[in-house]
């Protein structure tokens, strides 16, 4: 129960400044943006002691670690990969093109007749 009120507590929070956003329209933009940004972070730190909050840091954190164990390619696999990419898809394009003319004299050649 204590963790539905705390979200609706970030909730209204947001809800609120985004209500002042628009409500102080003539004040600078500036003021408004950053008064937006402290209610979202508000929001956040009081969602962040919700269980829903601490499973979410918690995913983060392990989405985090596993990024960290990701072997990116070298800049010459990427170089390599890329070209094969650039190469495939210029066969299958003269492919295509080849089909779609053998295609086209074969309807050409079907409705003549």
């Amino acid at each position: 129960m204590a963790d539905k009120l705390k979200l609706s507590v970030a909730l209204l929070i947001l809800l609120g400044a985004i209500g002042a956003f628009y409500y102080f329209a003539d004040q600078s933009l500036l003021v408004r943006v950053v008064g937006i940004l402290v209610a979202v972070v508000v929001a956040l730190l009081i969602s962040a002691q919700t269980e829903v909050g601490r499973a979410a840091l918690a995913f983060l954190s392990d989405a985090r670690t596993e990024a960290r164990k990701v072997v990116w390619p070298t800049r010459k696999e990427t170089m390599q990969t890329t070209l094969i990419v650039m190469v495939m898809v210029v066969v299958v394009g003269i492919m295509l093109w080849l089909l779609d003319m053998v295609l086209l004299w074969a309807v050409k050649a079907l409705t003549q007749i």
